[in-house]
């Protein structure tokens, strides 16, 4: 599994986290504990209390500081103990002290970075189109059993939607279009431009598609966990559907997706309709993940044969091996490569 623990992942929606009561999470394996400080900016420890090891999340909030259930010790956001009942003297010192993680709030997410006591190397993802006027914007937060890579891979796999989703995005087996996919590669992602595609077939393709045409589509993937898919058809239609992925452990990935779409068709019509396709459709996938990693674990390791028309799934494992070891040089232009697909 690569992990990579130098940038940020969301940990959970604003509005899960209150005021009155800490929240437990998991991220890369590691459990931390959420909790909002005196003025409301969210904080994350390591969700284990310097005094016996009692899991922080089990105690409550008391004026913008998580208290432990056990002896009451009090910790404020950035991991410092500020007071400890009956203590005559400072609670504060080096050895009780706990690891604390950088956060950030933004657009109704609340994003931490995976190294603890750590001065970020860059700023958590801002999801475009989110609450500009004219788009309707959709959060939907998902759960699979598949590592993070497996998990972006099916996001952005063309060539299975036919046969797993058949009849409801794309028609089954392919609809024989022959089409040009550009597949290109910087140091932070990689990107496939699908050229000449129609609009997708299916009963979700007519809701996004009424009129048909040749549309505009991109998939993207960006380090470490975004996974973004673009429709675009002409002026009117414009769908942006991008996904923070969590690793919650090895073989768990939570789904943070952020759908931000401008439609023909009145923005609440269009989220009643999909919203019960998108969640059978992700089942589907969610399933299929759930095989893949059983197998993937009864064998003991993944082994892929990929081909050309695997257009990103091994460039996103190159990308997040390398950005494991810390190799994010930036390019001067990206790597490029052109196939040819049929769906």
């Amino acid at each position: 599994m690569a992990r990579v623990t130098d940038d940020w992942y969301v940990a959970c929606r604003s509005r899960a986290l209150r005021r009155d009561k800490p929240m437990a999470v998991t991220l890369l394996g590691w459990p931390l504990v959420l909790f909002r400080g005196p003025d409301g900016t969210p904080g994350a420890l390591l969700d284990r209390c310097a005094h016996r090891n009692v899991p922080l999340s089990l105690g409550a909030v008391c004026e913008g500081r998580v208290r432990c259930a056990y002896h009451g010790w009090e910790f404020a956001t950035d991991g410092a103990c500020k007071r400890i009942p009956v203590l005559c003297g400072d609670a504060e010192a080096r050895g009780r002290r706990v690891p604390a993680f950088a956060v950030r709030e933004r657009q109704g997410l609340v994003w931490v970075y995976a190294t603890p006591d750590a001065a970020p190397a860059r700023e958590p993802y801002v999801f475009p189109f989110a609450g500009q006027p004219g788009y309707t914007t959709v959060v939907e937060v998902l759960e699979a059993q598949g590592s993070m890579h497996a998990v972006a891979e099916n996001a952005l796999d063309v060539p299975h939607t036919a046969f797993l989703h058949g009849g409801l995005f794309r028609k089954k087996e392919g609809s024989g279009n022959d089409i040009e996919v550009v597949v290109r590669r910087w140091h932070d992602r990689v990107e496939a431009e699908y050229i000449g595609e129609p609009a997708p077939k299916g009963l979700a393709g007519r809701i996004l598609a009424p009129g048909g045409g040749v549309v505009t589509h991109f998939d993207r993937f960006l380090l470490p966990s975004i996974v973004q898919v673009e429709y675009r058809l002409g002026d009117r239609s414009h769908l942006v559907l991008s996904a923070a992925l969590t690793p919650v452990e090895d073989f768990v990935t939570r789904l943070f997706a952020v759908i931000s779409f401008r439609l023909p068709i009145p923005g609440w019509l269009v989220t009643a309709a999909l919203r019960p396709i998108a969640r059978f459709i992700f089942g589907q996938d969610a399933r299929m993940l759930t095989h893949q990693t059983q197998a993937v674990r009864r064998f003991g390791g993944e082994q892929y044969m990929s081909t050309e028309i695997d257009v990103l799934g091994p460039h996103i494992l190159r990308l997040l091996r390398n950005a494991e070891r810390g190799d994010r040089v930036p390019v001067e232009a990206p790597w490029e490569k052109r196939v040819t697909m049929r769906v």
